[in-house]
């Protein structure tokens, strides 16, 4: 089966975005839950407020973003051989779409946290693929996180990739690691059909 679609992850993935997680959860208090999970379980008024810090940090983050060196090539490699291109995250419509007309990025499909559905539940990819009319073995994932793993295999996807140069932190995971843009779109090209 050759690949006819790849989901990609944003935050870290696509773009390099100056997130310190630990220091979010502590302020958010999130007792070592997933944020949005922890986020949605709060009542009124606690859950607002905290909807509000989480986005603050979110908006500063994406400010500063850079796009990842390599993508923008990788990207237009893979549209040039009509592959489909999906995008999953769990930050915001809003901060997404930002991104996307900044560094004047394509998908074909986008799928935000306001759909309702986060990793690492495998639903977002489900949906996306959907979207896209292919079938979960004609389709890689390509993130930089425990929850896209995650997601990936709860979605049924055997192409996992991951951009990260921690090895030990993904060394137990099924999962692909590539240090570099570069290196990865050389293992996608080879999944590629033939021209």
């Amino acid at each position: 089966m050759r690949l006819k679609g790849v989901v990609f992850d944003m935050d870290g993935t696509v773009v390099d975005v100056p997130y310190d997680w630990g220091k979010i959860k502590a302020e958010l208090e999130t007792q070592g839950k997933p944020i949005l999970v922890y986020l949605e379980s709060l009542e009124e008024p606690e859950r607002s407020e905290k909807w509000r810090v989480l986005e603050k940090y979110e908006h500063e983050a994406t400010g500063k973003a850079t796009l990842k060196p390599g993508m923008r090539e990788f990207l237009d490699s893979l549209s040039s051989r009509g592959v489909k291109k999906a995008l999953v995250t769990n930050n915001s419509w809003k901060n997404t779409n930002y991104l996307l007309r900044k560094f004047k990025l394509e998908f074909d499909c986008v799928i935000s946290r306001e759909k309702g559905l986060w990793k690492p539940s495998g639903a977002p990819i489900l949906v996306a693929l959907e979207e896209l009319g292919l079938r979960r073995e004609e389709c890689c994932v390509v993130g930089d996180s425990h929850f896209d793993i995650r997601a990936a295999q709860e979605a049924g996807i055997s192409f996992i990739f991951i951009l990260s140069e921690d090895r030990e932190r993904f060394d137990a995971m099924n999962a692909e690691l590539f240090s570099s843009v570069g290196e990865l779109q050389k293992r996608v090209e080879k999944l590629l059909p033939n021209d």
